[in-house]
């Protein structure tokens, strides 16, 4: 098919920009890129691949669409309206964050302030699982290597891998190669619509998986907006920052008090 430009409203205020500066910060080389302000990607659908370039406005996304098949757009534009997490409701959010005395001032200083979410809920597992105990710079120069090595985030694939042949510990390679096998099986899905009961249970199950792997998991690629990261770094340097806290406060948006948090 040809290239097809496609238009994602979001309720405003819609601050697709941190979401753009959020990606471009973590682009993986070969997969992905953050350029003139779009973020463009290789995308795997159901029949088929393609690319993808989304530049977030003032009220939405503006989607161009490169696809091998057309039967695939809803599903791209699906996939890129939860990276965007373009329905949620930032008025509600802000009802609740915004009467915190701690923050407050986050809120008023980014209003519509979004949740970062997956393109891919696997691809998502694999940063997760890289990303833990390491920087941000660090997981992409590994999760750049491992698309070189492997073709990308292949489940198939990963699933036979040998896990003492990535550039990280053979533990974390043998808990990636688990949850590659489990979602290349199906006896794993991390999307939205799946049970997060279980996908939590089954992932926590897996040795060398911790709850902040789990709980990072099920805010971007399970869509849950309740997550409270407490042992993220950037999460205690923001509390830091702020003073004391009560997140039991901020249910049920605690996934957009840690990207507050982050920000902070």
């Amino acid at each position: 098919m040809g290239v097809s430009t496609e238009w994602i409203p979001a309720a405003e205020p819609f601050d697709g920009g941190s979401v753009l500066g959020f990606l471009g910060a973590r682009a993986v080389e070969g997969v992905e890129e953050v350029k003139s302000g779009s973020y463009r990607r290789s995308v795997s659908l159901n029949n088929g691949s393609g690319r993808i370039s989304v530049r977030p406005e003032r009220s939405g996304v503006r989607v161009e669409l490169d696809l091998d098949d057309e039967a695939d757009a809803h599903e791209a534009l699906a996939r890129v309206g939860r990276l965007f997490d373009v329905d949620a409701n930032p008025a509600a959010i802000a009802e609740v964050l915004g009467a915190d005395p701690l923050l407050a001032p986050l809120v008023a200083e980014r209003p519509g302030l979004r949740v970062p979410g997956a393109m891919d809920g696997f691809e998502l597992a694999v940063r997760a699982i890289v990303g833990q105990q390491v920087s941000v710079a660090g997981a992409r120069t590994v999760l750049g290597r491992l698309v070189r090595e492997h073709g990308g985030f292949l489940p198939a694939v990963l699933a036979e891998a040998d896990p003492g042949g990535f550039p990280f510990p053979r533990a974390r390679g043998v808990a990636l190669v688990e949850v590659a096998r489990l979602v290349a099986a199906g006896e794993l899905r991390l999307e939205p619509d799946a049970d997060a009961t279980e996908a939590r249970a089954r992932l926590l199950a897996i040795p060398g998986i911790g709850p902040w792997t789990v709980s990072y998991i099920a805010m971007r690629a399970l869509g849950d907006r309740d997550v409270f990261l407490a042992g993220d770094l950037g999460v205690r340097r923001g509390l830091a920052a702020l003073g004391e806290a009560d997140p039991e406060r901020w249910r049920p948006w605690r996934s957009y008090a840690v990207v507050h948090l982050w920000h902070a």
